[in-house]
């Protein structure tokens, strides 16, 4: 292992919106990392790019119902071909709202709240701060059975403990869970705005009034929309689709990131290093996967460095990966399909016992 003094011997001032990180103390396996990302300049914000970012998506997001307006003000049933895009660009707003979340956009919270309450709440009818809650708490315990809530039981499971637990139409599920997976993601659209919903018990005051007010416009808004340009049937056929696939598409996005990774057992004290690699898949990028995915195929980065913009996970990653070889960490990244394999092979083995 390379002692911490060994790779940089002086630190430069933190950057003014660079928020504290984990594992920061002097020496961490992870503070030389660290020193290197920040005298890269990673970590600061990239206004520009994301100013630019969000506008094109808000303005195809305008131009994709002026087109299903048109189309379906036709009364054509070829309306339903642009289900398709319109997913992409919720998938697109989901992933904005992610990044917000983070604080990756802007240098203050309020702004970044603003930014999250837009495209979370109002474009795609997510609650903010439901999401905000379990995806923070997923980062600072991923795998961790019992801490990070992307593990626990629920339609799936993850280990065997779980599954052998389960019984009647859950067993059912368990058995079967690696082949039931894609078609379940059918559903995943809808389960994040009941979730979201259900989440509003738990806010208070004016969080609770404003979060519940904007789900509640995304839901007028939307319907309304959908009636004026649509036959009943159509826009019943049209929610039924965007839905699916906008659940289909981020799903497939956060899928491939930790499962069939290291899950640490309990009172296992791994530093924030080995926290994150160990328990995080990298996917191959190109432009499309990149986009497609929203730059979470960096999940190695990602989980390292929370704050960091998503341009910069890229390049991010050389010095990431060098690091992690001259400390014996070893470093996974596999392509788009094996990483699904990888993971549905996980599901499968998880459910062996009931079989």
């Amino acid at each position: 292992m390379v002692p911490a003094s060994s790779t940089l011997t002086a630190t430069p001032p933190p950057a003014r919106d660079a928020p504290r990180l984990p594992g920061e103390e002097a020496g961490s396996e992870f503070a030389p990392l660290l020193r290197e990302v920040r005298q890269a300049g990673l970590l600061r914000r990239r206004r520009a790019h994301y100013a630019v970012s969000v506008v094109l998506n808000l303005l195809a997001t305008a131009a994709l119902w002026a087109g299903v307006a048109a189309v379906g003000g036709t009364g054509s049933w070829w309306v339903l071909a642009l289900a398709a895009p319109a997913a992409v660009l919720s998938a697109r707003a989901g992933f904005f709202g992610h990044d917000a979340g983070h604080q990756q956009v802007a240098a203050g919270r309020r702004a970044n709240r603003a930014l999250a309450l837009l495209h979370g709440n109002l474009l795609l009818g997510m609650g903010a701060s439901w999401w905000t809650d379990k995806h923070n708490r997923h980062h600072a315990n991923p795998n961790h059975v019992g801490k990070d809530p992307d593990v626990e039981v629920g339609a799936l499971v993850w280990t065997r403990a779980q599954a052998v637990e389960r019984e009647g139409f859950a067993r059912f599920l368990t058995k079967h869970q690696a082949g039931l997976f894609f078609p379940m993601l059918l559903l995943e659209g809808v389960a994040l705005k009941v979730a979201s919903v259900r989440d509003l018990r738990r806010l208070r005051g004016a969080d609770r009034w404003l979060e519940g007010g904007l789900l509640l416009a995304h839901l007028a808004g939307y319907t309304a929309l959908l009636l004026t340009v649509l036959t009943p049937g159509q826009a019943l056929a049209f929610a039924a689709l965007h839905h699916a696939l906008t659940g289909v598409h981020l799903g497939c996005a956060f899928a491939p990131n930790h499962k069939g990774m290291a899950m640490p057992e309990e009172g296992s004290r791994w530093g924030h290093l080995r926290r994150q690699v160990l328990t995080s898949r990298n996917v191959r990028g190109n432009p499309v996967v990149d986009f497609l995915l929203g730059g979470l195929n960096y999940q190695v980065e990602h989980h390292l460095f929370p704050s960091l913009p998503r341009p910069h996970l890229r390049r991010a990653q050389p010095l990431v990966r060098a690091h992690c070889a001259r400390v014996g960490i070893p470093y996974t990244e596999t392509g788009l399909f094996a990483s699904y394999r990888q993971a549905l092979g996980h599901m499968h083995a998880v459910g062996e016992p009931l079989r």
